[in-house]
């Protein structure tokens, strides 16, 4: 494979999503990815198909996570597996896990016995709760560890009286995967100057307390929170969401208010606002705020989204529409800018968001099938035809 990484040798032997998806990003700039899996494969396989998951004909996050991976099963159980992935090990560069801590040893995937076979090999680790610690063993998805202990589920609702809201598939797994990517190229760097490899980690909790970490800066500086209020209390009218008379909400977003507020009159057809004197300057629009987000809400419905979208985009005013998914992925400036990219099955799937100018990232291919590579990745290190009969027969190839 061509790309920046052209011949890294990365062992991903991480399931479901963040640690997995770290890889995807390497072998979107070249790197040779082997998916290594359990028997009976990555639990991740079977996602799509739990209740309240969107339905269709594809596996499309093993598409998403996995794309370009060759597949290999190894029951790393059994003395005879450990001995294949080990051999293995001796020419990888990147070998990634999210196994806890205590698990490490009985699988023989503990650090400092991959370290010891290949000094120079990156070894990088994902978990919930972190390397260290009272929890360090503690299992969790990104829906506990990321959303729900880093105060962001607390918070992100629609306001204080809500029930928490609730996450997403992945909505923090994959922000964790670009930690992990980031410790990965780091510690590559490092080597390059070193000769050295090392021990990276990134876990669940560690990301989203750094998503929230504009709050938890300011629980930690002792600062007074204030419960979120409903909308039409909002304490700033000008950052507020609304609803379009065709029911479409957006967000409005205006910070720099001596330029934006009377652009934003002149928009609404209202320059007689501008004169009131309960709106005249920004701590008085703040002390009256509920009062102009009633005058904004009867204001917006008088026009649909699809009208407003162009007035407001010309005035240089800051909003977005609350968007649906399925317009998120069909929307133009997410091709135009490469965020969702075709496939190499004719297909469109989303890219990784780093680019680095001068280097194409390889084609988006498929995802393997499990155990589907195995003769011809342990033929790369040496085994025989024979050999990889007698490790089938043991045992310790699934597939």
């Amino acid at each position: 494979m061509s790309g920046i990484f052209a011949g890294l040798k990365v062992i991903d032997a991480a399931s479901y999503v963040a640690g997995p998806s770290a890889a995807t990003i390497l072998g979107d700039f070249g790197a040779s990815v082997i998916k290594l899996e359990p028997p009976g494969g990555d639990a991740y396989r079977a996602l799509a198909t739990l209740p309240g998951q969107p339905q269709g004909e594809t596996n499309y996050p093993w598409v998403l996570d996995n794309r370009n991976k060759r597949g290999l099963v190894l029951d790393l159980k059994r003395a005879e597996a450990r001995a294949v992935l080990h051999r293995l090990i001796r020419g990888t560069d990147v070998f990634l896990t999210n196994a806890v801590p205590r698990l490490r040893p009985g699988l023989g995937i503990a650090p400092e016995t991959l370290m010891a076979l290949n000094p120079r090999l990156i070894y990088a680790a994902l978990t919930a709760y972190g390397e260290t610690g009272p929890e360090a063993d503690k299992t969790g998805f990104d829906a506990t560890a990321y959303w729900a202990r880093s105060g962001l589920m607390d918070l992100v609702k629609a306001d204080a009286g809500a029930a928490p809201g609730r996450s997403v598939a992945g909505m923090g797994d994959h922000p964790t995967g670009l930690a992990l990517y980031g410790a990965i190229v780091t510690a590559l760097f490092r080597r390059e100057r070193t000769g050295q490899g090392g021990i990276v980690h990134a876990s669940l909790l560690e990301a989203g307390l750094w998503a929230n970490a504009f709050m938890v800066q300011a629980a930690l500086d002792e600062a007074r929170f204030i419960p979120r209020p409903p909308r039409d209390q909002a304490p700033n009218a000008l950052g507020n969401l609304y609803r379009a008379g065709c029911g479409r909400w957006f967000l409005l977003a205006l910070l720099n208010e001596p330029r934006q507020w009377p652009a934003l009159l002149e928009v609404l057809g209202q320059p007689d606002w501008g004169e009131d004197p309960r709106f005249a300057t920004q701590p008085l629009r703040r002390a009256n705020a509920a009062t102009l987000v009633a005058r904004l809400d009867a204001a917006f419905a008088s026009r649909s989204l699809a009208e407003w979208r162009p007035l407001l985009d010309a005035a240089g005013l800051t909003f977005d529409a609350v968007t649906t998914t399925p317009e998120a992925a069909a929307a133009a400036q997410a091709r135009a800018t490469g965020a969702i990219r075709p496939t190499t099955a004719g297909g469109w799937t989303v890219d990784s968001p780093l680019h680095l100018a001068g280097e194409a990232k390889v084609p988006a291919g498929p995802p393997p099938e499990l155990g589907a590579d195995a003769p011809a990745i342990l033929a790369e290190h040496g085994y025989t035809p024979a050999e990889v009969e007698t490790l089938r027969q043991a045992g310790a190839l699934g597939g």
